[in-house]
This record gives C-alpha cells, sequence and structure tokens, in this order.
C-alpha cells in the first residue's frame, strides 16, 4: 500500500482543469483581505477530493482558498458558503478553526465561488494507524479528536448564531432522501445492494434524540494537529455540515473501528492494543462520557446508513472523475468501491433482521 502521508500530503502544481485567473484573484484578495501584499503564488493540495483547494503565498503570508470545482454539478452540493459561514462561527466561539477572511460568490472572479482563510500550520494524518506516531501519542491523538468532536455536540446552535443553520429534526430521514437522490443522479450502473439500502433505510431510521452541529465528515485527515503536541488545532471541510443527529456524526468516525483495512484503511482485525489506538468499546465509552449519555443505541442502523452515505459519496466523487473534473487524480479508482461498501452495508441491515 503507498503512503497515504506521502500520496495525499503537500502541494502540486494546479491541474490544468483547476486553473483560474490568478491576477484576478489577486485583486480581489487586495480589496477584501486586510493585509495582503505582494506577489500572489498559487499551488494545489494533493489530497481533498469534494473542493479543490489551494496553498496561496504572497509576501510572507499564507493562506488557503478552497472552491466550487468547475462545471456542472449536484444540487445543493460543493457548497462552500455554507462552509464559510460555519467555521466563522465556531471559530469565534472557541473551536479550533481556521481564522475566516472572505467569501466570494461572484463566479466571474475565478469562475466559481470560493473562500480565503488563514493556512493553519501544523501536521495533517492521512493513514489512520499514524506510521511514525509513538503508540503514547497515538493514543493521545484519538483521545482528541474525541473530545473535539463532543465539543461540537454541545454547541447550543442558537447561542453562536447557527440557529438556521438547518432542520434540526429528523436528520436522518432527510439525508437518506438526499442521498438517495444524488446517488441516482451520479448513478453509472446498477448495484442491487443501494436500491435495496435505499428502500429499507427510511422505515428503520431510529427516532432522533437530540440535535447539535454536525460535521458531516469527521475523521482524521479532516483534522490539523498541533506541530509537537497531540491536540486538534483545526477541524476543516464543512461541506456536508449542517443540524442533526449527534449518532449520525459520531457513528460516520466509528466506522474505522468496524470497517477492514481495504475499505477506508479501517481497523477491523487489526491489533489495536499492540498499536495503543483506543478500542470501539473505550472509544465509544469517552465520547458517552463526555457527551452524558449511557450508552449508544440501533449501532447496526447506523453503520448501515453510513456506508450507504459514503458510497453515494463515492459515488460522486467517481462520476465527476468521468466528467473530467474532480480534484483528485484517484478518482476514477472510486468506482469500484462503490459496491463492497454497499454490499458491507446491507450486512448491518441484515444483522437487523432486514
Amino acid at each position: 500500500m503507498a503512503d497515504l502521508d506521502e500520496t495525499f500530503s503537500g502541494t502540486k502544481d494546479v491541474a490544468e482543469a483547476l486553473r483560474f485567473d490568478e491576477a484576478a484573484l489577486a485583486s480581489w484578495m487586495n480589496d477584501n483581505v486586510p493585509g495582503f501584499s505582494g506577489d500572489l503564488n498559487v499551488s494545489q493540495f494533493k489530497g481533498g477530493q469534494s473542493n479543490p483547494t489551494y496553498r496561496l503565498e504572497a509576501g510572507s503570508k499564507a493562506y488557503v482558498l478552497r472552491r466550487k470545482p468547475p462545471g456542472k454539478l449536484l444540487p445543493s452540493a460543493h457548497a462552500v458558503d455554507r462552509e464559510f459561514r460555519v467555521m466563522k462561527a465556531l471559530g469565534e466561539n472557541g473551536f479550533p478553526a481556521p481564522e475566516m477572511y472572505g467569501l466570494c460568490e461572484d463566479p466571474d472572479v475565478i469562475g466559481t465561488a470560493f473562500y480565503v482563510m488563514d493556512f493553519v500550520d501544523g501536521r495533517i494524518f492521512w493513514d489512520p494507524y499514524l506510521p511514525g506516531v509513538d503508540g503514547e501519542e497515538r493514543a493521545a491523538i484519538y483521545d482528541s479528536m474525541n473530545a473535539t468532536l463532543a465539543a461540537l455536540h454541545a454547541f447550543d446552535p442558537d447561542s453562536i448564531g447557527l440557529g438556521d443553520y438547518g432542520k434540526s429534526d429528523a436528520y436522518i430521514p432527510r439525508q437518506i432522501a438526499r442521498w438517495s437522490k444524488q446517488y441516482k443522479a451520479s448513478e453509472t450502473r446498477k448495484i442491487a445492494s443501494m436500491d435495496r439500502l435505499i428502500e429499507w433505510l427510511p422505515e428503520a431510521a431510529p427516532e432522533q434524540d437530540r440535535s447539535s452541529i454536525v460535521h458531516g465528515d469527521f475523521r482524521l485527515d479532516n483534522m490539523i494537529f498541533h506541530r509537537t503536541e497531540p491536540r486538534v488545532i483545526a477541524v476543516l471541510d464543512w461541506e456536508l455540515s449542517t443540524l442533526g443527529d449527534p449518532l449520525a456524526d459520531f457513528t460516520y468516525q466509528l466506522m474505522q473501528w468496524r470497517t477492514p483495512k481495504e475499505m477506508r484503511n479501517g481497523f477491523l482485525g487489526a491489533d489495536l492494543a499492540a498499536l495503543q489506538i483506543p478500542d470501539e468499546a473505550a472509544y465509544v465509552e469517552a465520547y458517552c462520557r463526555r457527551t452524558g449519555r449511557e450508552s449508544l443505541p440501533k449501532l447496526d442502523f447506523y453503520f448501515a446508513y453510513n456506508l450507504f452515505r459514503l458510497a453515494a459519496i463515492v459515488q460522486g466523487v467517481y462520476h465527476r472523475s468521468t466528467l473530467g473534473n474532480a480534484s483528485n487524480a484517484k478518482a476514477k479508482e472510486y468506482g469500484a468501491m462503490v459496491e463492497p461498501m454497499a454490499d458491507y452495508a446491507w450486512s448491518f441491515a441484515e444483522n437487523m433482521g432486514s
């Protein structure tokens, strides 16, 4: 297996399909970003599949630009305006988020909507097994992730200006409907288990007992850690964030423990004790303790739902690659991942007697 940190870390020359008018951007930044000066240099981050992300350098300052991809897009996808809003609100209330400098929704500047934020200097770990990190630090990194997600779910959306960030109830039924529609819009071949899940999930969805801000894609490589401490200093990639069921958010991350290594580089079957990574029971207990829960109900449903949702997202990435506007060169490989994910999701549904 390729070294994931080497494959996805750092920057590269901007892909031809994702280039834009750099002079127009420099002019916009001069008008909208306090302290901006100097010649602008643009490169593209290697990682990321959905919204293309760029490193900007000017003078002695580094910034990050994140934009909608060019071309025809699925409805409601690539909501960079929502990313900007939620990170700004959370960062201003003590949550680890980059400083946000400006949002531009005028497509005439660089071709699509975008925002500019601070470049946070830290560590991004692309491999959840954390090679090159000692066991004690591995344990602390996962504990920091757990604490960060629990802190997110503790915010009262109304108190930080996000009370209208989404509908607070019936999150999972709405998500099932959304991703069923998105999947069908990007479908390239029939997958029987996806069709079964689209039919079964709405009837099996549990009642939502709490509402919170949900990240929607909370995983290791969407976080920046301090250079020398096992501490989250920024959470990135809020495109899928909204108000909703915090258990859907937590169990999305918990899939790491229930998927095999060949699927999402999961932990299933791994010797976590030797790695000093907490096992599933310990990770669940820490989250429950931090959020005042006694236990997590209906995990099989949540795993089926989250794997279905992930399969729909992956199908969208693959579909964009067939159109030539996916942001990562490996996107075309994603087509082969959808059916195994869907089949595995259906196995959790079968555990519930479907």
